[in-house]
C-alpha cells in the first residue's frame, strides 16, 4: 500500500516542478530551466496484464526548443526489485516519446539514498548492455533550511526539505521556519503545503511536531493583523518576482535587455505597473518598449 509520506514526497514535484532545477542547480548540476511543463500520462502498462505505474511524470520543454521527461519515484526503503522497473520504465518512456528520460528518486533516509545514488547495470562482466543512472535528493543532498526568512523565498523547497530532514536532530527547528514561511502566503498556499507536509512526514516523531505548530488558530492566517503584516512581505516578494520575471521573459523572446531598461524595472516598486511591463514584455520587439506612455 503507498503511504502518505510516499505520496507526498512526489506530488511537491506535482504542485511545483520548478523545484527539481533549482535544488539540482544548488548541487552544481545544472539542467535548463523550462519555459513549458506538461504532465504525460503515468501509467506505462503495456497490452499484457502488468501493471507498471510512475508516482509523478513530468515533460519540461526548455527556451532551445528541446525537450525532456522527468520520471519521479519516491522510495521509503532499499528495494533490489526496483531497478528492473527503473529501466523498465526508462527504456519504455524513450521508445514511447522520443526524448530524454530522467529519473529521479527522493528518500528520506540516508542508507535509502545512498543505496539508490548508485549506477544499475544489466549485461554481463565486461559488457554491459544497458546502465541505468539514477538523480536521488535524500538528507545529504537537499538542503536543511532553517531560517523563516529563506523558507518564505521558496515554500515548495521549504516543504519539501521539512520532509525529507524529518528525522533529522534539527527537525523541530526546520518546521518552526516553514510554520513561519507559511504565514507569509495566501490561504491556499498555506493549506497546501500544509497537508503536503503532514502527509509527508507520516508517523515520524516529527509530525506531532508538526500538529502541534498547526494547532494555532487557523483565523490567524486570515485574521486583520495578520493580514496586514503578511501583506508587506507577500507584496514585496510578488514586485522582486515580477521584476525577474519580466527580464527573463525579454531574455527568453531574444530581446535585448539593456543596463538602462534592466535597472528600471529594478527600480519599479508598482504592482500594477510591473504588471503591464510584464504583458507588454510578451510582444514587443525593444525592450524600451515595456515603458511606452499609453497614450502613445
Amino acid at each position: 500500500m503507498v503511504s502518505s509520506s510516499h505520496e507526498a514526497m512526489h506530488r511537491i514535484f506535482q504542485e511545483d516542478p520548478g523545484i527539481f532545477t533549482r535544488t539540482f542547480e544548488r548541487l552544481g548540476i545544472p539542467f535548463p530551466d523550462a519555459v513549458a511543463v506538461s504532465f504525460p500520462p503515468t501509467d506505462l502498462t503495456e497490452i499484457k496484464p502488468l501493471e507498471r505505474r510512475l508516482d509523478t511524470l513530468l515533460q519540461f520543454d526548455t527556451a532551445d526548443g528541446r525537450s525532456y521527461l522527468l520520471a519521479v519515484e519516491a522510495q521509503g526503503k532499499k528495494d533490489t526489485e526496483k531497478h528492473s522497473s527503473w529501466a523498465y520504465y526508462m527504456s519504455y518512456l524513450y521508445a514511447k516519446y522520443r526524448m530524454p528520460p530522467l529519473l529521479l528518486v527522493v528518500c528520506q533516509d540516508e542508507a535509502t539514498s545512498q543505496w539508490a545514488d548508485r549506477p544499475f547495470h544489466i549485461g554481463i562482466a565486461g559488457w554491459q548492455t544497458l546502465t541505468v543512472r539514477p538523480l536521488v535528493l535524500g538528507p545529504g543532498k537537499v538542503p536543511v533550511i532553517t531560517d523563516p526568512a529563506a523558507a518564505a523565498e521558496d515554500i515548495p523547497l521549504a516543504a519539501f526539505a521539512a520532509i525529507t530532514h524529518s528525522k533529522n536532530r534539527q527537525a523541530d527547528i526546520i518546521l518552526k521556519a516553514l510554520s513561519h514561511a507559511l504565514r507569509t502566503t495566501d490561504a491556499e498556499t498555506a493549506d497546501l503545503f500544509k497537508e503536503l507536509t503532514e502527509l509527508g512526514l507520516g508517523t515520524t516523531p516529527a509530525a506531532q511536531i508538526w500538529r502541534d505548530l498547526m494547532a494555532i488558530p487557523t483565523h490567524f492566517f486570515r485574521s486583520e493583523t495578520a493580514e496586514k503584516v503578511r501583506d508587506e512581505g507577500r507584496v514585496e516578494g510578488r514586485v522582486e518576482g515580477r521584476v525577474k520575471d519580466i527580464v527573463m521573459l525579454l531574455g527568453l523572446r531574444g530581446v535585448e535587455v539593456t543596463d538602462t531598461v534592466r535597472e528600471r524595472v529594478a527600480e519599479a516598486s508598482d504592482e500594477a505597473t510591473l504588471d503591464l511591463w510584464f504583458r507588454r514584455a510578451l510582444t514587443v520587439d525593444r525592450a524600451e518598449d515595456i515603458f511606452a506612455d499609453p497614450a502613445d
